[in-house]
């Protein structure tokens, strides 16, 4: 539904790094959160809206209801930003577990979608819908790989190293125990509000059915959030012996991403990430 109510107020505020954002509050005290963008791809914000609702369907953490979208904008619910309460991050911790507990029986999802404004590809072949090392490396590592070649990032070392991470990933990844889990695909800390319980509400999802340990590694990749969090985690959904040794697989997917969306800044890191495994 498009707002059936009259316009009281319209306030400009931020939609993050590709977007403009507006909260209009209407006559009957409504509060609505409106994204535009002109220049977005024609699709991006359905797929939100698809994210959204695939994240309401294991009703474990709330995400705003999606209320109207077009091509060129969606109006979702207003969820204005509050204090947390004392128990915030063990409640996050339990409850995200408790999101990746909401199995498919494949990996991947139904479309591709996006992260932030790359394409994420989704929809799997017959082998990567049963095997995550084959969806992981070809879905997530290649394509951005390939992409930083057409942009112009793909220097010659990172293109020596990552063909030399390619015939160890299945080792990295063996014995991981990957499920195909309902996944947030793009968790840091500016992709979740505090709601009026105190409790956390995820927004600007990039949502598909992966390993869990992937989610965990992007929360980590920005300095992390508070022990309380992966305490109460690994407490609801206890995580297989050599996570930690993973966890720099599943950053390079987001540092490859943000070589491709920022540029060479990211260049090293991505570089460095790979070669953590290629020193053994």
């Amino acid at each position: 539904m498009v707002i059936d109510d009259k316009i009281n107020s319209l306030r400009l505020v931020s939609g993050g790094c590709i977007n403009d954002a507006k909260i209009i509050t209407t006559k009957s005290g409504k509060s609505y959160f409106v994204k535009t963008n002109s220049n977005s791809k024609k699709d991006m914000f359905s797929k939100e809206a698809n994210g959204l609702r695939e994240l309401a369907k294991a009703n474990v953490i709330r995400v705003p209801n999606v209320n109207y979208v077009d091509d060129d904008f969606i109006i979702i619910e207003n969820i204005a930003s509050h204090t947390k309460i004392k128990s915030f991050w063990e409640n996050f911790g339990r409850d995200f577990a408790r999101l990746h507990k909401f199995l498919s029986k494949s990996f991947g999802l139904y479309e591709d979608n996006y992260i932030g404004s790359t394409q994420q590809l989704n929809i799997p072949s017959e082998i990567e819908s049963v095997s995550w090392v084959e969806f992981y490396f070809n879905k997530r590592l290649l394509f951005q790989y390939k992409l930083a070649e057409q942009n112009g990032y793909a220097g010659e070392e990172l293109h020596k190293v990552f063909f030399q991470l390619e015939s160890k990933i299945s080792s990295i990844l063996i014995d991981c125990d990957a499920k195909p889990s309902l996944l947030h695909g793009d968790l840091w800390s500016g992709n979740f509000i505090t709601d009026e319980t105190g409790n956390a509400c995820l927004i600007d999802p990039a949502v598909y059915y992966g390993h869990r340990e992937a989610d965990l590694a992007m929360t980590k990749l920005f300095g992390g959030f508070e022990s309380r969090f992966y305490s109460a985690y690994n407490e609801e959904y206890p995580l297989v012996a050599g996570y930690e040794y993973r966890e720099n697989i599943y950053k390079l997917y987001h540092v490859l991403n943000h070589l491709n969306l920022f540029g060479s800044g990211y260049y090293h890191q991505a570089v460095s990430l790979i070669k953590f495994y290629l020193q053994e």
